[in-house]
């Protein structure tokens, strides 16, 4: 079975499940979401992911299991996501990125692939310079808000508490640290069947380096 990250594109939207294909909990606020007819919703997912990629650049990484999309991690400036706004542990901090959406399919969620989601939206941040990825979790164990992911998952993944809540607790990576750039690397190959013995030397952030599974 063959893995792939790759980054994402309106096109891989329309391949992936209805949830995620439809799922505007994060792009929209709540008045905006109201007013969008339910055979409008997958076109409005991939019009404001569109505009993301246009205003931002790369703002998801897509999991290929043998060439099929199965899976998603959406990111980017809190600004695109208007839904955050509605959370009670909100803003995300000024120096972070949201991560709003993992997402693995159905028949896909055991072997850590939600955890490769999170590591590719991570590695690819880290080069980008940015300080910190946040997240907003879900205390209940039956992850009732279908679109926020469980507190439990994003503990994990690496996540600690930034701000807490009994139900919605905002969670937060610190992305400036080495000892994340070298576990995300290395757990990336690992996780795609390349993995090679860790460097004997950290490598430096500034320099180049020698739903939910």
């Amino acid at each position: 079975m063959a893995r792939t990250l790759t980054r994402l594109t309106p096109d891989h939207l329309a391949q992936l499940d209805d949830h995620v294909r439809t799922c505007l909990f994060w792009l929209l606020d709540p008045v905006a979401l109201s007013r969008v007819e339910d055979d409008r919703r997958a076109q409005e997912v991939q019009d404001r992911v569109a505009d993301v990629l246009r205003e931002w650049g790369d703002c998801g990484q897509v999991l290929l299991v043998d060439g099929t999309p199965v899976g998603l991690a959406l990111y980017g400036p809190a600004r695109f996501f208007h839904g955050a706004a509605g959370i009670p542990t909100s803003p995300v901090s000024s120096d972070a990125v949201l991560l709003a959406a993992v997402h693995v399919a159905e028949g896909h969620r055991e072997g850590g692939l939600g955890r490769m989601l999170v590591q590719g939206a991570a590695a690819d941040l880290v080069r980008r310079e940015v300080r910190a990825l946040e997240a907003f979790g879900d205390t209940r164990a039956d992850g009732q808000r279908g679109c926020v992911l469980p507190t439990s998952f994003l503990e994990a993944v690496g996540f600690r508490p930034q701000r807490e809540h009994p139900v919605s607790p905002r969670m937060r990576m610190d992305l400036r640290t080495t000892s994340v750039w070298d576990g995300v690397e290395v757990a990336l190959q690992r996780l795609l069947g390349l993995a090679r013995p860790a460097p004997k030397q950290a490598t430096r952030l500034g320099r180049e380096p020698g739903r939910v599974g």
